[in-house]
């Protein structure tokens, strides 16, 4: 059989490899073809974002509910129920819609491994055996990212987020490892659907890139919600009998026994939520001569060869990898057809929510962030609970805001928000970052009443009496 070429090859069909496909043919008569070995939609579909948010929504009503006078005082939680949810939203671990939305963009779906073979070629192996084919204008990596888990829970068969998120089994005590989203996201519907909860956080506070009021405020919510939460924790040894790989969401295997500074103590299952690395080691990268720092470096790629996602090294969230694979998408179709590449803004603030409870929303840099880059900074924080809009949400509502400034110019550098339902707040900071916003324009932009954007006067307020 000949082999067969395409303007385009993406290896990876999650949310960036869907993009960037789209965009480099849409409108044309260019031709594309994704190649996924797993699920089309990615970890972001069935493992990740949508079924942890899945869980997460139900138990913030829940709790708002607890909280406002004139509702049940406790609405009972309907486990089968949630979990069903879950199911619906990873549309029970099957990818026909998204596969079929490819094919109606025009673009076509390869089952198997890709592997970059040399120049602009990719081979594809799959269970009936393997195909190369060759892209006209661009081979684009978006492989996404795969677990770190530490040698020391490496023969444990330990849960990763994949568990956690497909939880079918609900252990009865569960040891958390690590003090990232993930780990104190997970820690939220684990406790709610009735697991006693261990977070063993390394270092001194839970989510340490944040602002350290956002750690705090986490870390005291999570205690709330019956999570140990145990800072500055060595962990010294771990050990299990039986250990197996019995299902995604199934406990597997007997007891975890956890040794903490000479401390032991046994845990029916552990989830090991240290972080995430690019999934680009085993994908041909030798064949073309580069190695991972090699790719990791865009100057040290052929023109041909793109990364995006996950698999680029950049921040590993959704709507930051969608968004840089339109911009590569668009620089792709540009290059095909002869035009300048599109003009993009020389910075772009990365937004984060963090789904727990409290809620953090952040954009941009933060203080300490600001400082270390050798910036003047010039702050403003206020209580949410300034905001009347944000106090009538739920009669517990409680959080923090804080605005960073540089001095003398005024810019908006970054903002963070901690508190119940605060996800919504953080895209106006992400529009005034972007557009280079100052303090004195942004007293001009009037926040409605009584809503929770209110808190936007407030901080301004403490901003001008600074």
């Amino acid at each position: 059989m000949a082999t067969q070429s395409f303007d385009v090859v993406v290896i990876g069909a999650g949310p960036a490899g869907e993009n960037v496909a789209d965009y480099a043919i849409r409108g044309s008569g260019r031709t594309a073809l994704l190649v996924e070995r797993e699920l089309v939609g990615g970890e972001c579909s069935y493992y990740a974002c949508m079924p942890s948010k899945a869980l997460l929504r139900p138990l913030d009503v829940q709790a708002a509910a607890e909280h406002l006078p004139g509702l049940p005082h406790r609405l009972e939680l309907d486990v089968p129920a949630l979990l069903a949810r879950r199911d619906s939203w990873v549309s029970g671990y099957n990818d026909k819609g998204q596969a079929d939305w490819a094919r109606g963009a025009g673009i076509e779906v390869a089952r198997g491994t890709g592997r970059i073979t040399g120049e602009r070629r990719v081979l594809i192996e799959d269970a009936n055996g393997a195909r190369e084919v060759i892209a006209r204008h661009a081979v684009v990596v978006a492989t996404g990212s795969r677990p770190v888990v530490p040698r020391l829970f490496a023969d444990l068969h330990p849960w990763t987020s994949r568990d956690a998120t497909g939880i079918l089994d609900v252990p009865d005590s569960i040891a958390v490892i690590g003090g990232g989203v993930v780990a104190v996201e997970a820690c939220v519907w684990l406790a709610a659907l009735g697991a006693s909860v261990t977070l063993l956080v390394r270092g001194p506070r839970v989510l340490s890139r944040f602002e350290p009021f956002a750690s705090e405020l986490v870390a005291a919510g999570l205690g709330r919600r019956g999570v140990e939460v145990r800072l500055d924790a060595r962990v010294d040894s771990a050990a299990r009998l039986d250990g197996a790989d019995t299902g995604l969401g199934r406990v597997h295997g007997g007891p975890v026994l956890i040794e903490v500074e000479g401390r032991g103590q046994e845990f029916s299952e552990v989830l090991v939520a240290t972080g995430r690395t690019p999934a680009t080691s085993d994908i041909g990268l030798e064949t073309i001569g580069l190695t991972g720092d090699g790719f990791a470096d865009p100057a040290g790629r052929p023109d041909w060869l793109y990364a995006v996602g996950d698999a680029s090294g950049e921040a590993p969230l959704t709507h930051w990898g969608k968004y840089r694979a339109r911009l590569m998408g668009e620089r792709i179709a540009a290059r095909a057809e002869g035009r300048p590449d599109p003009d993009v803004p020389a910075e772009v603030p990365v937004p984060q929510v963090v789904f727990t409870d409290p809620q953090v929303a952040s954009v941009g840099l933060t203080e300490a962030d600001a400082v270390a880059r050798g910036a003047a900074t010039r702050c403003a924080q206020v209580p949410l609970t300034s905001a009347a809009g944000f106090s009538l949400l739920r009669d517990d509502a409680s959080g923090q805001a804080k605005l960073v400034f540089e001095a003398g110019s005024e810019r908006l550098l970054g903002a963070t928000f901690a508190g119940q339902e605060v996800a919504e707040l953080v895209h106006a900071a992400t529009i005034a970052i972007v557009c280079r916003l100052t303090a004195t324009q942004l007293w001009h932009a009037v926040p409605s009443y009584p809503t929770a954007s209110e808190v936007w006067l407030r901080l301004l307020e403490d901003y001008r009496a600074r």
